[in-house]
C-alpha cells in the first residue's frame, strides 16, 4: 500500500537538525525504503516554497524527484 505523507512529516524529516529519533522521522524513513512514499502537487509546492536560496531549493527538488506524483482531482476535496 502506498502512504500519502503529509507536508509537516516531510519538513520535519528533511530539517537540518532533524531528530532521527522522532518516531514520525523514522516511520517516513521505513516508507522510503519500501519504496511506499507518494506526493501530491500541494505538498511538494509546500515543501519548495519554503525554501528561499536558490541553491538549497535546487537540492531539495532532485531529493523530491524521485517519489512518485498522484493526481489529485476536484472530488478529491
Amino acid at each position: 500500500m502506498k502512504i500519502l505523507v503529509d507536508t509537516s512529516i516531510w519538513s520535519l524529516a528533511l530539517r537540518r537538525n532533524s531528530d532521527l529519533n522522532r518516531k514520525e522521522v523514522r516511520e517516513l524513513l521505513q516508507l522510503i525504503r519500501e519504496f511506499r512514499t507518494i506526493m501530491i502537487g500541494p505538498v511538494r509546492q509546500e515543501l519548495l516554497s519554503g525554501i528561499p536560496d536558490r541553491k538549497n531549493f535546487m537540492a531539495l527538488r532532485e531529493k523530491l524527484r524521485p517519489f512518485d506524483d498522484i493526481s489529485i482531482m476536484p472530488q478529491d476535496y
